[in-house]
């Protein structure tokens, strides 16, 4: 004699009910997935500026490795949404971090408008400090620098195997 095979349960995968009146199934028209509390984020238009002070552009490989070790990958990649839709000449939701990148001088208020630079300056003494030493050793050589002994710290190098005679 087989078995039936059996019948599959359904679990309800929406958090326990605390007052009387549940919300809705998930799926009704009509119905919004929004907390009434949830304030929208605005649309900002940004607009490229002019930039005549030297910089790396945003494409550049500095941005991302240095940059985003001082500032973190959202503040760039914010920054990198909104110098495409200036481009572009395209509107987006207000990026999250933005107060950051006004902070650092990376994006300004222009009106009702965000102004955005095609290009980024080098990390300013502040950021440097910031930055795990090895890094800023690597930051020092891309940026043409002599890593003087006194801003970082000693590492080991790796010495050569021992010679046999």
């Amino acid at each position: 004699m087989g078995m039936a095979p059996a019948m599959p349960v359904e679990f309800d995968v929406r958090p326990p009910i605390v007052s009387r009146h549940p919300a809705p199934p998930t799926g009704i028209a009509g119905t919004s997935s929004l907390r009434p509390t949830v304030v929208p984020r605005p649309v900002v238009t940004p607009v490229l500026l002019p930039d005549p002070r030297p910089g790396y552009r945003l494409d550049d490989p500095y941005v991302r490795r240095f940059w985003v070790a001082a500032l973190g990958p959202g503040a760039v990649a914010d920054l990198l949404r909104l110098a495409a839709a200036a481009r572009r000449g395209r509107s987006l939701l207000r990026p999250v971090h933005l107060p950051l990148l006004l902070e650092h001088d990376l994006a300004r208020r222009i009106g009702g408008r965000i102004g955005v630079r095609p290009t980024v300056p080098p990390l300013a003494e502040h950021h440097l400090r910031r930055l795990h030493p090895a890094l800023r050793r690597e930051h020092a050589l891309a940026a043409g620098e002599p890593a003087t002994p006194g801003t970082l710290p000693a590492w080991p190098t790796s010495s050569p195997a021992p010679s046999r005679s």
